[in-house]
């Protein structure tokens, strides 16, 4: 897939359990404020940083730590647009474009979803990858869904 020009370039991460071999579960985090908004974490790639630096630091942002193991990368750039409320002209961008990674947490992580002084998350659970399709935004399932099966199917899961 092509990057789309006004989309926002943005990394999110597929965050497995550090005993994911026997939990099978996901972490998914709830945005602060937004009813029901479960979502992996993600954020924007700035200036010259590559995909997997801002993978790191928006780990480190988002959930506290980037004490992981990354796994796999997906090889494309999934895009999507803003929900209407967000293309405004006060936002420059129409969407976004995303390089997805598969990360496994580390055992000695430790989540502290208030240590950026803006916390973006409220809260967060490990689920089953049934649960997270019931979970996650609507909007973003699909996405999800496309990425977890190509991890699962180039055997990363």
């Amino acid at each position: 897939m092509n990057i789309k020009k006004d989309y926002r370039p943005n990394v999110a991460a597929v965050i497995l359990s550090p005993d994911f071999e026997n939990d099978r579960k996901f972490l998914l985090a709830k945005r602060k404020g937004i009813r029901r908004a479960w979502q992996f974490p993600q954020g924007g790639i700035d200036g010259e940083e590559t995909p997997k630096e801002a993978l790191l630091r928006e780990l480190k942002e988002e959930i506290g730590t980037n004490d992981v193991e990354i796994l796999a990368e997906f090889p494309e750039w999934i895009s999507y647009e803003f929900p209407n409320s967000k293309s405004d002209k006060k936002y420059p961008y129409k969407g976004q474009n995303q390089k997805y990674f598969l990360v496994r947490l580390k055992k000695s992580a430790v989540i502290n979803l208030k240590l950026d002084k803006t916390p973006e998350f409220e809260d967060y659970m490990f689920v089953t990858e049934a649960e997270l399709f019931k979970k996650a935004l609507y909007m973003k399932r699909r996405s999800y869904k496309r990425v977890i099966e190509y991890f699962k199917k180039e055997g990363f899961i």
